[in-house]
């Protein structure tokens, strides 16, 4: 799929967006979460099936994240560097990609490759790269979150580079949640693979466990003196006192986690590129909501701009419409994404 085609398919969902999608529903104030129904006494954000063992769902459940071992192959995760290199390169361009820069490098002049390029979003065009998404092995542990219907909703290649000493190839801490306007959070789940040994030289994933239990916060740019990358919203008010697990990862372990737990990444402090690739996973049965008035609405103009900008569809094109064109079905039915 080309761009044109790409602009088009976003008109025609569009067309299809004339009334209000069936049970949709208006966002809290501040966007809190939404409860969803209780599938257990026991449990809230795990489902009843013979993939997760007790103590796993406990952990989740009380944590907000669980990382699965060696999930993933050596040879899927060397398949899709190869591709991240040729998209690097240019040698292919999927339809929506968004190839993003540091903001450090953002202007220069250097031919694209990998040392370039520390981010590949939105690939779900791509056909190689999107094998991961639908990873039986991936999908298996999915499935314990958002139950039989799953879309695949947020794609990227994550390729955080050397620090420049700026300190810009950090993460603010932040919730997922705030870069999507469907519910309920129960049912969305994040799965983020290593693509090689990640520590807290290379800027691992440092997690605040158990604040998936709260609601979702104010995000908005760090006023950091370094710079910040585009879209890299951050909590801007959270208790420095909670207890932080910085994830040590080796190549195709896999972390799952829910989309209101605190998280972010340090900065990579060596000489190499740090690779992770990632999907937000969401229930077929999660209904949209309508951010504007709420803690969301500066993320939504944000990603409604650019979407404005690369598929030149300016009439209307809210959040849940960007959602929807990104949204793919990798396993059960569509029922409402």
């Amino acid at each position: 799929m080309d761009g044109a085609r790409a602009a088009s398919r976003l008109r025609v969902v569009l067309g299809h967006l004339g009334c209000p999608s069936a049970g949709a529903v208006i966002a809290h104030p501040t966007s809190g979460a939404v409860p969803s129904a209780s599938f257990h006494p026991q449990f809230q954000y795990t489902r009843d099936n013979n993939v997760l063992s007790l103590e796993q769902r406990k952990f989740y459940e009380e944590n907000g994240f669980l990382v699965i071992k060696n999930l993933v192959s050596d040879a899927d995760i060397e398949r899709f560097r190869n591709e991240f290199e040729r998209l690097c390169r240019q040698e292919v361009k999927p339809a929506g990609l968004m190839l993003m820069k540091d903001v450090t490098i953002a202007k220069s002049k250097y031919a694209p490759s990998e040392k370039v390029i520390t981010k590949a979003q939105d690939f779900q065009e791509d056909e190689e790269l999107f094998r991961y998404c639908t990873l039986p092995e991936i999908l298996k542990y999915v499935e314990c979150f958002t139950g039989p219907n799953i879309m695949a909703m947020h794609t990227m290649l994550i390729n955080k580079p050397p620090d420049s000493g700026k300190k810009t190839s950090r993460h603010p801490l932040h919730q997922d949640l705030h870069y999507f306007p469907f519910r309920p959070s129960d049912s969305i789940v994040c799965a983020w693979t290593a693509m090689e040994h990640i520590d807290r030289n290379n800027g691992c994933l440092v997690v605040l466990p158990g604040t998936h239990k709260g609601t979702l916060k104010p995000h908005d740019y760090p006023k950091w003196e370094g710079g910040v990358n585009i879209m890299f919203h951050g909590i801007q008010d959270y208790d420095e006192n909670n207890a932080r697990v910085h994830l040590v990862m080796e190549k195709g372990d896999t972390v799952f986690f829910h989309p209101l737990l605190i998280h972010g990444s340090g900065q990579n402090r060596t000489q190499g590129f740090r690779k992770a690739i990632s999907c937000h996973f969401a229930s077929a049965d999660c209904h949209y909501i309508d951010v504007k008035g709420t803690s969301q609405e500066n993320i939504e103009n944000e990603i409604v701009s650019l979407a404005e900008k690369l598929y030149g569809v300016k009439d209307g094109v809210s959040l849940k419409d960007v959602w929807r064109f990104r949204g793919r079905l990798v396993k059960g039915q569509r029922v409402n994404l």
